[in-house]
Parts: structure tokens; sequence; C-alpha cells
């Protein structure tokens, strides 16, 4: 399961919440990031002799004023089979991804216990970590955090806000638990993922939690089956129409 909190280096276990959980470097690095944004948007602007430019980025990123939120459907999805239901506030922080953060990883995680433990664990505040999604034995996939935002998972920040983490219900020491219904339902959801941020579906892309630079787990263990797990999201990746996705806030 995921690390207990978000780090901003590649320490183990993480140093800190993040903005979302009261961290006031998040913040600053927000007003850097604006404030760079506006002065190449003000240059490019100036040279084309046009403020079309800026307005769309100030349309964008008017949300980011203090107080100011941006608008999100409530119970909204990213993968159309998937059921939703929040995590804490206190496990993840708001972004408006890729846009601000570039996602081009997919960590896959074990969850160590059963599948409402880990749905119990994303909703305690003091948990103080969760992935976007949690798949069953049994085939069923469950959002707890939108993909346009940051996840504590992977216990690296720069890994947790360039990634979208899974979690597979079940023990890294049992085998019986990686069923064909998870591995199918899980290569479907990660070929969907793939597809909306053109991450290439390789092992340097597709990666699991013992992978992520400082961390202590070793999920999701040597019974993971990565040769036939990739084979599912390609075959998946090729057979599917379109991504699966609501686009909408």
């Amino acid at each position: 399961m995921g690390a207990k909190h978000e780090s901003r280096s590649a320490s183990t276990g993480g140093s800190g919440k993040g903005p979302a959980g009261g961290s006031t470097g998040g913040s600053k690095d927000a007003d850097r990031r604006i404030g760079r944004r506006a002065l190449i948007v003000g240059g490019t602007a100036a040279a084309v002799g046009t403020a079309a430019l800026a307005r769309d980025e100030l349309a964008r990123l008017w949300w980011r004023v203090p107080g100011v939120e941006r608008p999100r459907e409530a119970g909204a999805v990213d993968y159309g089979g998937a059921r939703w239901v929040a995590a804490s506030d206190e496990n993840w922080r708001r972004a408006d991804r890729p846009d601000d953060f570039g996602v081009d990883m997919v960590i896959v995680h074990v969850t160590q216990g059963s599948f409402a433990s880990a749905v119990r664990a994303f909703q305690d505040p003091g948990h103080k970590a969760a992935t976007h999604y949690i798949v069953g034995q049994d085939g069923r996939v469950t959002q707890m955090i939108r993909e346009l935002d940051v996840a504590y998972h992977a216990g690296n920040r720069d890994y947790n806000e360039r990634s979208v983490g899974i979690e597979h219900e079940g023990f890294v020491d049992r085998p019986q638990d990686f069923t064909d219904e998870m591995y199918a339902a899980s290569a479907r959801l990660t070929a969907g993922i793939c597809a909306r941020y053109e991450i290439p579906l390789d092992r340097e892309h597709i990666i699991g939690h013992v992978e992520v630079p400082g961390t202590d787990h070793t999920d999701p263990g040597p019974h993971w089956d990565w040769d036939r797990y990739l084979k599912l999201v390609r075959r998946a990746a090729t057979s599917a129409p379109s991504p699966s996705a609501s686009k909408s806030a």
C-alpha cells in the first residue's frame, strides 16, 4: 500500500504532506510556476503583438488565485469502468495535470489487505496516503482520486507528481491473489491511462512501487507476472476504440 506521507525527496516514507496538508513550500512552488508562466505568456504576447495567448493562459489559471478552487464535477471518474469513492483530502493534493505536472508513469501497488480495508485506509485522514485507483480480485475498479490531482502513493514527491497509482487487492506473498479478473481489469485501466497521456507501454513507464527511489516497499512482489501484465496492457491498448475517460473537471 502507499507510503505514509508524500515525500519531496527520495527519502523513505516521505517528509511532508504537500500543499493540501498544510505545507507552505508547495504554495510557494505554485506561485513560482504561475510567475514563470505569466512572464512567458507576457513576453510571447508582446512579441507576436496579440493578447490572445495571455487571455487563454489566464483563463486556464484563474482558479489558482488564493481562495478560488477549480470547479469539479462531483463523482466524475477518469475511467469509464470505475466506481467513485472519494479519498480523504489529507491523502492527496489538488493539481491540474498534465498542464502543471506531466504524467509519464503508472505505478503498480498491492494493498497487503482486502479491498475494503484499502478503501477505509484511503478515506482515513490519518493514513496520509492513497492511490488513484484500487482493483479488486473480482475485477472491480474503484477510483478515489482524480487523475488530474496528485495522490500521495509513491513515497517520493517527484514520482507522485508524474504518475497514476493503482492498488491491487491481495498480499505480495500470495500468488493466488493475482486473479485473471484482476490482471484483465487492471490492464484495461492502465491501457486507458497510457493512451490519455501518451505513456509508452513498457517497463520504464509502467513500474512497481518497489522501483520508486527511496521507498522501502516491496510491492507488487515476486509473484506479480510482469510479462503477462504488459501483454494484456498492449492487447487492451490495440483493442480499445478510444481512451475511456471523462474529460470534465
